[in-house]
């Protein structure tokens, strides 16, 4: 025999209610009338088995699968037991609290065990909770869906709501799970969350935390990052489980902490080391902080065009995409000596190393687009000329012999042509989907890049403490690799996560064409040289 429907004290808090407030845009769903089914029109409608729980067995439903204001949609609920436990604060069970039940330490949460008068008798005596526009009142729980949407379930009244019960707000959460969070589903089939960090699990979605109104008044006019910002904030809430990414020079300093970012919100990184020893040792520190991040160590010697030549040819056997190049290598202040291919060291792994990689990988970008290169470059390249007295290129000043050759000078030159070489990199290549940027990741930041000399080094070390650290300067590679307000754009230059114009001589178009032409000369005289 049914009950009758008309007294509250026969509900069963099994049963589900049919959402009345109506979508986020403002759309009203057909059948919006709140009507609750008896125990014999519920019977005849086919449903799944309940969850298994500790106590009654009367379980939670699982969380509704469609946007808000979805035709017919149904909102969970749980069991009279459920719930309970929830408002007793069991863990284990993942049933959840209300935010203002958290913030108390557990001891606000009667919200079942509270009489309906009770609660009627203290909002009419204004002892309600009122400290804050965001707090929920007493009964009241906050929860997601599985596509982000928040809404407000009322223990007391046994109903739940897309608006938040005092602002009259409606808000979803913004980007993807933190940093060190994880979504599984449990063997009943429901969502919980997994911190990696603090090794604990919950059904509490973390992603809470970061809510923002579904129709915010206007956006936020200022920079969005700066000089203080890291590459961990850049990607704050991003997945990025389906993007590659080549680093060159990623075994310690800037480059490893951009591999390391990338790595820790789900990219697939290849660290390209010149020292496998230090590669594969950089590959396990980050496999320490999370033992699911896809890396790995290739070896690559921008000193060598045939080792550069070797890595392309092992990348391309992977039948990978790629979606970021980062161009990151770079010696400083290391003394005169030619490479193998008979050009100064500095302005080969600085400049031509990266020039003939990209264009061996060339083929692979363009099939992958989107997909951008960032090339890392810095402010040093306003101190310097690369051309002779009468305006044209010298190839003189790029690779100088022993007697001319000063460290500083020769680094500031290479810098100056990953600027333009970026530049013509993006005119070239941005109508078939890839674009490139170059930045300046920091002053004097104290990374590897002084080894070559103490006196260098001592330099490091005294201005270490007004520097940046490393994940500060991997924030602006980080910032033109993501940004979603980058998608499309390239040839720019960026110092602290933000746009600025190089020298004159760096936004040269004549001179970026005639170091593009040099540089494939250079390359196919000494690769067409070997060739049988």
């Amino acid at each position: 025999m049914a009950r009758n429907a008309s007294h509250p004290q026969h509900l069963s808090f099994a049963w589900r209610f049919q959402l009345s407030p109506g979508s986020p845009r403002g759309r009203t769903p057909r059948g919006t009338q709140n009507t609750r089914r008896t125990e014999g029109e519920a019977a005849a409608q086919p449903r799944s088995p309940p969850q298994e729980r500790h106590g009654d067995g009367r379980g939670g439903l699982p969380p509704p699968q469609s946007q808000p204001g979805a035709p017919g949609l149904h909102l969970p609920w749980y069991s009279r037991a459920a719930a309970q436990r929830h408002w007793q604060g069991r863990p284990e069970w993942g049933v959840r609290r209300a935010p203002a039940a958290r913030r108390a330490g557990g001891q606000r949460g009667a919200g079942l065990r509270v009489d309906p008068c009770l609660m009627a008798a203290l909002k009419y005596a204004g002892l309600e909770d009122t400290d804050s526009e965001e707090e929920l009142p007493p009964g009241w729980e906050e929860r997601t869906t599985r596509d982000g949407w928040v809404y407000y379930a009322n223990h007391l009244e046994e109903k739940t709501q897309w608006e938040h019960p005092k602002s009259g707000k409606r808000k979803r959460v913004a980007g993807g799970l933190p940093y060190g969070w994880e979504q599984e589903t449990d063997e009943s089939g429901q969502v919980y969350f997994v911190d990696h960090i603090n090794k604990r699990t919950t059904y509490l979605d973390p992603r809470l935390a970061f809510t923002v109104e579904d129709n915010p008044v206007k956006p936020p006019t200022r920079q969005k990052y700066d000089g203080n910002s890291t590459a961990m904030e850049i990607l704050q809430g991003r997945d990025l489980s389906e993007k590659v990414v080549i680093i060159t020079g990623a075994n310690s300093g800037i480059g490893f902490e951009t591999a390391k970012s990338f790595a820790l919100h789900g990219a697939y990184v290849i660290l390209a080391c010149r020292n496998m020893s230090r590669g594969n040792d950089a590959v396990q520190r980050i496999l320490g902080e999370w033992h699911k991040a896809k890396v790995e160590a290739m070896a690559l010697d921008l000193a060598s065009l045939h080792s550069v030549q070797q890595f392309a040819e092992a990348f391309k056997s992977k039948n990978v995409p790629l979606h970021i190049l980062i161009c990151n290598a770079a010696t400083f202040g290391a003394p005169w000596c030619l490479t193998e291919d008979g050009l100064e060291s500095t302005f080969q792994v600085n400049h031509l190393g990266h020039f003939y990689l990209v264009q061996l990988l060339e083929d692979v970008l363009r099939s992958s687009s989107p997909a951008r290169v960032v090339v890392v470059s810095s402010e040093s390249h306003r101190f310097t000329e690369i051309k002779d007295s009468s305006g044209k290129l010298d190839f003189s000043l790029l690779s100088p012999s022993k007697k001319e050759y000063w460290a500083m000078l020769a680094y500031n030159r290479s810098k100056l042509c990953n600027i333009l070489f970026s530049n013509e990199l993006n005119r070239r290549l941005s109508p078939h989907g890839v674009t490139c940027n170059s930045v300046h990741p920091g002053n004097m930041m104290y990374s590897s890049i002084h080894r070559s000399w103490w006196v260098y080094t001592l330099l490091f070390t005294l201005a270490r403490p007004f520097t940046k650290s490393m994940q500060q300067g991997a924030a602006t590679t980080v910032y033109c690799a993501t940004a979603a307000e980058l998608e499309g754009l390239g040839g720019m230059y960026f110092n602290n996560c933000c746009r600025c114009l190089p020298s004159p001589e760096a936004r040269s178009d004549a001179t970026a064409v005639a170091l593009w032409e040099l540089s494939e000369r250079l390359i196919q005289e000494r690769i067409g040289r070997r060739s049988p």
